[in-house]
């Protein structure tokens, strides 16, 4: 690998780093990208999902303020993004990648409409409720987060863009806080599978590129952190329909 090669990997991963931390689907960026320099597709997959941990870690920490006492809820939510991800990267080793390729835009474009939608179904479902938060929401939420941790041990593009339209339209916090969620949910779900990776896929490993996107993402997931908390809500909103549109073009057009 050439040093300008080497640098164009570091810089996806900050770029990467920062997306996710921001909203998501810093994998397409970071995956293409490895194509691009020749590196194998499951190679890649694997690689950079090591990789991009870094990124999740400073990503949920620059969140931190948002997440303040919200342990419960993360206590509760976290164990299902862990099975869903175990599940995930199951599949990813056992499965054709044809498989999911069907459905993921399916799901990517599911996520942006709730994302969009979100704060008109919150107001249309609490209007005659009597309870500020309608009881079926919960086990909603668990099965969505199970969901979107099986997708994102499976592939993880766009998995914070799903997350973010399940969290939207079936929980009343603040935008912000449902990112801190999100970045949360997205480090458990990725570091699953990176474990998993580690146990049953080591041949599949480029360290090299791992280091590179590591370094890359860990910086990115600081960058994306100060940036998005300053971001308004529907700001914020607007760029998850932008970068989910994006992950669909770029799945089904140019796959």
């Amino acid at each position: 690998m050439s040093v300008w090669s080497a640098l164009a990997i570091a810089l996806a991963g900050v770029g990467a780093g920062t997306i996710n931390a921001i909203v998501g689907s810093g994998t397409l960026l970071t995956f293409p990208t490895l194509l691009f320099f020749g590196i194998n597709p499951l190679t890649a997959n694997v690689s950079n999902n090591l990789g991009i941990v870094a990124g999740g870690v400073t990503g949920s920490w620059g969140y931190r303020h948002e997440l303040t006492g919200q342990g419960p809820t993360l206590r509760r939510l976290m164990p299902l993004s862990l099975v869903g991800s175990v599940v995930g990267a199951a599949l990813l080793l056992v499965l054709p990648s044809s498989a999911f390729d069907a459905i993921v835009p399916v799901l990517i474009l599911l996520g942006v409409v709730l994302v969009v939608l979100g704060p008109r179904i919150q107001g249309r479902v609490r209007r005659g409720a009597d309870e500020p938060q309608p009881r079926w929401h919960a086990p909603a939420m668990a099965v969505g987060v199970l969901l979107a941790g099986m997708y994102g041990g499976y592939f993880g593009a766009a998995q914070g863009v799903l997350l973010m339209g399940i969290l939207s339209v079936l929980s009343s916090e603040p935008l912000q806080r449902l990112n801190g969620y999100k970045n949360v949910l997205t480090l458990v779900a990725n570091l699953v599978a990176a474990v998993v990776f580690l146990l049953f896929a080591r041949e599949h490993i480029d360290w090299l590129v791992v280091v590179l996107i590591a370094v890359g993402s860990f910086c990115g997931g600081i960058i994306g952190a100060r940036i998005g908390r300053r971001f308004p809500p529907n700001v914020l909103r607007a760029i998850i329909v932008v970068i989910g549109v994006v992950a669909i073009v770029k799945l089904v057009w140019f796959p």
